[in-house]
């Protein structure tokens, strides 16, 4: 952090008195473009919230921001260590890509069908990574703090065929990256790694015929026209990281600094959920003009694949012991309490 007295030229009266403003440097960045879904609120607002509440708050601060955005300074696969060693000061971390260093924050990758609200999800992140010690604790112990929650919105199958009962996935291979290949366990299909940057070529040249996704993320890649069958599943909205800042950074601002970026995170976390139904409910808007089809899995098949399931959560709770308990119960009694109603009891025997 650098921390320098403006000029007398540019001093604020306060009182009568001359006060030198304090610029503070902050270094943003993030792996991924300004447009992508989990880093749009990062620069739109987060970084004009924290302006706005010092300037505001009297202007005795004013932040020079210097922004590495779209993967300038670091790929996707090192967002952690970006925050964490301090190459960034504020920077997205995509927590599912660390399911070793971080394995608490993956909880909704092993609970599907739990709820395709993602402003939910947000809201109960936001106050359990604040408030449960087992989350909290995670991101200190990288040297973090969490800021802001940042998610996707619900998967569902986009493939060369539509799907109508669970014999219609029997020996299909689909993409399934990581931790959702869990998800088509049991179900006769074969998940195949991949991302939103290899799915159309896959589907394109028979690798795969599809893939588990959601429709901020088909629409960019333009998956659609390789894969023109949607089938909407509701798996559910995920958890996929948060905003965060590097923790000696953060310790290290001034009282007002540290509580606007806390606030300004707030209306980040708002404006990321506005700005992801905006894009998902345009982007099958826009898809459907272009040719998508779009099917519903019946109930009664939606439940037959959630409950034919093996228990996918126990090898993540064997991995992250009592505390993996206590955020998987914190989770899911915060769902229940907001009124989701998750297909399958995850939590059971807890």
């Amino acid at each position: 952090m650098k921390l320098t007295a403006f000029t007398a030229a540019a001093a604020v009266l306060c009182g009568g008195a001359a006060v030198a403003q304090q610029q503070i440097t902050v270094n943003i960045g993030s792996s991924h473009p300004e447009q992508n879904i989990w880093v749009y609120a990062m620069k739109n607002t987060f970084q004009p919230e924290v302006n706005r509440i010092l300037e505001e708050g009297g202007n005795e601060y004013q932040v020079n921001w210097v922004e590495s955005y779209a993967g300038t300074l670091y790929k996707f696969t090192d967002t952690r260590e970006a925050v964490m060693d301090g190459i960034v000061d504020v920077g997205m971390v995509g927590t599912v890509w660390e399911g070793a260093n971080m394995p608490l924050q993956n909880v909704t990758y092993f609970t599907p069908f739990a709820t395709e609200d993602h402003r939910m999800i947000i809201e109960i992140f936001d106050d359990l990574s604040e408030n449960l010690p087992e989350l909290k604790n995670s991101w200190a112990e990288n040297g973090m703090v969490h800021l802001s929650s940042l998610i996707t919105d619900s998967y569902d199958i986009y493939a060369t065929f539509p799907v109508s009962s669970m014999e219609d996935l029997q020996n299909r291979k689909l993409n399934a990256p990581g931790t959702s290949a869990n998800w088509l366990r049991e179900t006769g299909a074969t998940p195949v790694d991949g991302a939103l940057t290899t799915y159309y070529t896959n589907i394109q040249t028979g690798v795969t015929e599809g893939t588990l996704s959601f429709a901020s993320g088909i629409l960019p890649t333009r998956v659609y026209e390789v894969a023109p069958e949607l089938t909407r599943v509701g798996i559910g909205s995920m958890y996929f990281g948060g905003i965060a800042a590097n923790q000696s950074f953060f310790e290290g601002l001034p009282a007002p600094v540290q509580n606007a970026m806390r606030e300004a995170a707030q209306a980040t976390s708002i404006a990321h959920g506005d700005y992801v139904a905006d894009l998902a409910a345009r982007a099958i808007d826009e898809m459907q003009e272009a040719g998508l089809t779009i099917h519903e899995l019946p109930e009664e098949e939606k439940e037959a694949w959630v409950n034919g399931l093996p228990n996918i959560v126990e090898p993540w709770l064997e991995q992250t012991g009592e505390a993996g308990e206590v955020v998987l119960k914190a989770y899911f009694d915060a769902l229940r309490e907001r009124g989701a109603e998750p297909l399958r009891a995850w939590d059971e025997g807890l």
